[in-house]
């Protein structure tokens, strides 16, 4: 098994590695747990609930989704969303002009972005036919500068959770740090990865507050990694990075265990019967397999659909310029009542 021979610190980026990192006021002081009066960060000090600089460290938020993932809080990194966590990993193991990452097309599209923003190299390796990761190739694609692979599992946007045995061939092979982005894993059969920690130190997942949690307008992306991962990815965050309100919010919701499990059992409903009712659409030709909060369905022409949902005052995403994904359309499930506007518009356009 080749993660016996990992190495973080070949990955890291050498200025990164002896970089000291931003110390903030509230990272210097210490809470006693007794009533204090803060001088020490020039803040204005009149309370109005959001006067005082938030936790840099999120450590009430992160104690709670610790419990809730039966990880340690040491093993959490919170972002401005997935995307700033994403961000954060090119800056800390990829060399700009050096290195190189591995994507899998169709995916999500910022893993391109945040390579061309890094100056990194992004080297696509398509999924096979039906969806899966072609390990052979990825695999023939890498060399000694691959320092991130990501895998989006279930999959943005096909919806499918790839085969473990696929993922666990490449976390024992690739030998950069393999990325496993689980947006929607809370809609999925599959358990998280995050279980996997101890066994590969390799591994690193992101996960969010967007879907499931209903979260999306907060921005809250979660960062579940080794102690050793995390310590290097908090050296270059933002102090700041999470606001106070963001933190609240958070919290309350992740608290909300009982009301999230059933706002998520409601979704896994309406996506059967969605997908039941899909069916009888006699321009939609296939409807693929998901995991997620969503359906991808082909058809005979997206362009033309599109357009006319959009009229219909229906939007969906037209994915028809993606890798694999010729004359396809990604419909998310929404309410029992969205859905059943949804379907009324896709039987008017017949």
């Amino acid at each position: 098994m080749k993660t016996e021979k990992f190495s973080l610190e070949k990955l890291v980026r050498p200025n990164v590695a002896k970089l000291k990192p931003y110390s903030s006021a509230r990272d210097e002081y210490k809470s006693t747990g007794g009533k204090m009066v803060f001088l020490d960060a020039n803040e204005n000090p009149f309370d109005n609930g959001v006067n005082r600089y938030p936790d840099p460290q999120q450590r009430d938020l992160k104690s709670a989704l610790a419990s809730l993932k039966k990880v340690k809080p040491e093993q959490l990194l919170l972002g401005n969303g997935s995307d700033e966590v994403l961000d954060l990993l090119y800056r800390a193991f990829c060399e700009p002009k050096e290195d190189n990452i591995i994507t899998l097309p169709p995916t999500y599209g910022m893993y391109k972005v945040l390579a061309e923003t890094n100056n990194i190299e992004n080297r696509e390796v398509l999924l096979t036919n039906n969806f899966e990761p072609n390990v052979k190739q990825i695999l023939a694609t890498t060399d000694e500068n691959s320092k991130l692979l990501f895998i989006c599992s279930p999959n943005n946007p096909t919806g499918n959770a790839f085969d473990p045995q696929f993922i666990k061939a490449l976390l024992e092979n690739f030998n950069g740090l393999v990325v496993i982005d689980e947006a929607y894993i809370d809609f999925s059969s599959y358990e998280s990865w995050a279980s996997f920690l101890d066994i590969y130190p390799n591994l690193i997942i992101i996960q969010t507050l967007s879907k499931a949690y209903g979260m999306a307008g907060i921005r809250l992306g979660i960062c579940v990694a080794s102690e050793a991962i995390i310590a290097i990815l908090n050296k270059i965050k933002p102090p700041y990075n999470v606001n106070e309100l963001t933190q609240q919010k958070a919290l309350q919701r992740v608290l909300a265990e009982d009301e999230v499990s059933q706002e998520i059992t409601s979704i896994l409903e309406e996506r059967e019967k969605l997908m039941d009712t899909l069916r009888a659409i006699n321009y939609i030709e296939k409807i693929y397999p998901t995991d997620a909060n969503f359906v991808l369905v082909k058809v005979d022409d997206a362009n033309l659909r599109y357009q006319q949902l959009i009229e219909q005052g229906v939007v969906i995403r037209n994915r028809t310029t993606q890798p694999l994904c010729e004359n396809t359309l990604r419909l998310t499930v929404g309410t029992s009542n969205e859905n059943a506007q949804l379907i009324k518009a896709l039987k008017a356009i017949a």
